[in-house]
């Protein structure tokens, strides 16, 4: 059995920058019109039972067969804003450019319509980029929106 782990390189100049920028953004006090909100996503498998669980009872757990249909997958995106107590949690099917790109759309514009800037830390994904914008929308829209956006990047293989 193994755990595994992100072990960065022992010298790592863009791991130490993107690090101490993100440690920065952290110490930020708390202002409305500046949310810092971290963005992340992840893949899931949609599985069901093939057998119904036993039920439950008093002080055990429930028993559920280790068999399993497979019914394929999703991407969930979530929004925290630590300071504020906000959070926003989406399931879409895919994970392409677009689906973030319509999930920072909504950011922008329904979570924090009226932020200055909206200060964004997150993980430096393919899709995590302000061509994705440009993918999704004309340009005067995916500008106006990356306008409004300060990104910050984790260390990448850096896990938080």
């Amino acid at each position: 059995m193994n755990d595994y782990w992100c072990i960065p390189s022992k010298e790592d100049a863009d791991f130490v920058a993107c690090m101490e920028d993100v440690l920065d953004v952290y110490e930020l006090p708390y202002d409305p019109m500046y949310p810092v909100v971290c963005m992340d996503e992840k893949p899931y498998q949609l599985l069901d039972d093939v057998r119904q669980p036993l039920p439950v009872r008093p002080g055990d757990n429930q028993k559920t067969d280790s068999e399993y249909k497979r019914n394929g997958t999703c991407s969930i995106f979530a929004f925290v804003e630590p300071l504020g107590g906000r959070h926003h949690v989406s399931v879409h099917e895919h994970r392409t450019a677009i689906d973030w790109a319509m999930e920072i759309k909504y950011l922008s514009d329904e979570m924090f319509p009226d932020a200055k800037k909206i200060i964004l830390v997150m993980d430096n994904l393919n899709t995590h980029k302000a061509a994705s914008l440009y993918k999704a929308f004309p340009p005067s829209e995916a500008r106006r929106i990356i306008k409004r956006l300060e990104i910050h990047y984790t260390p990448k293989h850096g896990s938080w």
